[in-house]
């Protein structure tokens, strides 16, 4: 479980107790190397049969061969997050076979990865967003991605607040900034919203502004807006990306840690051929840290809380603004199942939350109030 130890979330909703779960899936192998993946065990028994038995280290063959056991009923969504868990615990096990770090063994010749802050930072009130901040101003993060879209004068307010903890820290240099509102817009709303900030601020990116799905959509707001289009955390499968990337919706591509290293390796791949940069996502994304390091086009990834989940340890460490991942065989986690058990706290199951769309998601007139305290902090001039 990571305990985050303040609410998390976005426009669609708020994790209060910050309590998330984090699925581990562990295999093992007949010469005692275990590798891990995390990500969701839907229909785990049943893609698992596909690799059972079989030489982890032709992981790639492996992981078309669980595609394939999905054939009838689909990859998409959960299942598809069930193969990238397990195509990443193979990728673990092979680098440990070949005793060397994951980046080394896919090609990668730098081991530190540029990272980018993002708080889930929705349900913080003006001063706990600039303490959240601050600390990561305090690790060289200059850039920064918030939450919002349901408000626009509060989006530019918040934006302001971290800009200046991000421009005081980096002694008047301007940081990058970006705004994800997670698919919570109409093309309209998006491109109206985006460019009532942009009278102010310089947005890098605005990400999943409309359905992820929607190629036409994500087009128009692009040419309507001057910041880059980011989204493809939530597609599963290059069959996905084809026709956004074909209609020129994406700027930015992104994908999520718990789709797999193969997952982002092929995506980016894909992305390449058409001049478009990557950039993972997640909670605890370490395998596709370790694969960025190897693909031409990466661009930041994104760094949410700076400590890892209960029970987990990583050995990568932050400085400068980067992730700088270690020398230790594998992918460099290290799970401490004790740890795990003891843990008494519990996520608590909610019909609401940052994983479900609200009912009115894109169809709202006005904004709504804002997730968290109202209490306002004037930015400095």
């Amino acid at each position: 479980m990571h305990e985050w130890g303040r609410p998390v979330g976005d426009a669609n909703g708020v994790y209060t107790d910050g309590n998330v779960s984090v699925p581990i899936i562990l295999v093992d192998t007949d010469e005692g190397i275990t590798g891990v993946g995390l990500g969701p065990h839907v229909e785990l028994d049943s893609i698992f049969a596909a690799i059972e038995g079989e030489d982890p280290r032709g992981v790639t063959a492996l992981y078309d061969r669980m595609l394939r056991q999905t054939f009838k009923a689909g990859h998409a969504g959960a299942v598809f997050g069930t193969i990238g868990a397990l195509d990443t615990a193979l990728w673990d096990i092979k680098a440990q076979a070949a005793g060397e770090p994951l980046w080394r063994l896919l090609g990668g010749r730098d081991r530190r990865v540029p990272a980018y802050a993002s708080g889930l930072d929705i349900g913080l009130d003006d001063d706990e967003l600039v303490s959240l901040y601050e600390d990561y101003a305090k690790h060289g993060l200059r850039a920064a991605k918030l939450k919002g879209g349901l408000d626009i004068e509060r989006d530019l307010h918040r934006l302001t607040l971290v800009r200046e903890v991000l421009t005081e820290a980096a002694h008047g240099s301007r940081p990058s900034m970006m705004l994800d509102v997670n698919e919570a817009w109409t093309r309209k709303q998006a491109v109206r919203h985006v460019c009532e900030l942009e009278r102010t601020l310089d947005l890098t990116w605005i990400e999943e502004p409309v359905r992820r799905w929607d190629a036409e959509g994500l087009s128009a707001v692009s040419a309507g807006v001057r910041a880059s289009v980011a989204s493809g955390e939530n597609l599963s499968g290059l069959e996905q990306f084809r026709p956004l990337i074909a209609a020129g919706a994406l700027d930015i591509v992104q994908t999520a840690a718990v789709w797999g290293v193969t997952h982002f390796l092929r995506v980016s791949a894909l992305a390449h051929a058409h001049d478009l940069p990557v950039s993972p996502i997640g909670t605890t994304s370490v395998g596709l840290l370790h694969a960025a390091t190897s693909v031409p086009n990466h661009m930041v990834s994104e760094l949410q809380d700076l400590r890892p989940p209960r029970g987990v340890s990583l050995d990568l460490h932050i400085e400068d603004g980067a992730f700088v991942l270690g020398q230790s065989p594998g992918l460099g986690v290290t799970i401490d199942e004790d740890a795990i058990t003891a843990s008494t706290r519990r996520p608590v199951a909610s019909a609401d939350g940052p994983h479900v769309r609200p009912e009115h998601a894109g169809r709202r007139l006005l904004s709504v109030a804002h997730h968290g305290a109202a209490q306002q902090r004037q930015p400095t001039p």
